[in-house]
C-alpha cells in the first residue's frame, strides 16, 4: 500500500533584538498567508504572531541574539505559528487586574488561538499557537 505523505508548507524568518522586529515578524506572517491563501483567520493569526514576537524581545532575547517565527501551514489548513527564542523562564498567562497596563498579551492568544503552548529547546523554548482552517 502507498500512502502519499504530504508535509507541510514552512516559511520562516530570524529577527533581531528589535522593537522594529514585531512589525516586520507581523508583515512576514501577512504576506505569507496571503501567498499560501491560507484558510485561517488572518487577523487573529497576525495578533498572535506580534504578542508572540513581543514577549520573546521582552522575556526570551537575550542582548545580541534574536527569534525566530516559523509558520507550517498544514494538509487541510490548519496552521501552527512557533516563536523559538534562547531565553530562560516560564510563559504563562499572568493574573492581571483590570488596571494593569500589561500582561495581557498570551491571554489574547490563548482567547484567539485554536490550542497554545510553550516546548523548551535547548538553549531557550519554542512559543506556538495553532489555528484550524476556516470553515
Amino acid at each position: 500500500m502507498n500512502v502519499e505523505l504530504q508535509l507541510p508548507l514552512t516559511r520562516k524568518a530570524f529577527y533581531r533584538r528589535d522593537r522594529r522586529s514585531v512589525r516586520l515578524a507581523r508583515q512576514f506572517a501577512q504576506a505569507v498567508l496571503a501567498e499560501w491563501a491560507a484558510p485561517v483567520r488572518a487577523d487573529d493569526v497576525q495578533l498572535c504572531v506580534s504578542e508572540l514576537a513581543t514577549n520573546a524581545l521582552l522575556h526570551g532575547v537575550p542582548p545580541g541574539r534574536g527569534f525566530l517565527l516559523l509558520l507550517a501551514l498544514h494538509p487541510g489548513g490548519a496552521l501552527r505559528v512557533e516563536v523559538h527564542d534562547s531565553g530562560t523562564g516560564d510563559v504563562r498567562v499572568p493574573e492581571t487586574s483590570a488596571e494593569s497596563e500589561r500582561g495581557r498579551g498570551l491571554m489574547l492568544v490563548a482567547a484567539l488561538a485554536d490550542k497554545w503552548g510553550v516546548d523548551a529547546r535547548s538553549p531557550g523554548k519554542t512559543v506556538w499557537c495553532e489555528f484550524a482552517a476556516a470553515r
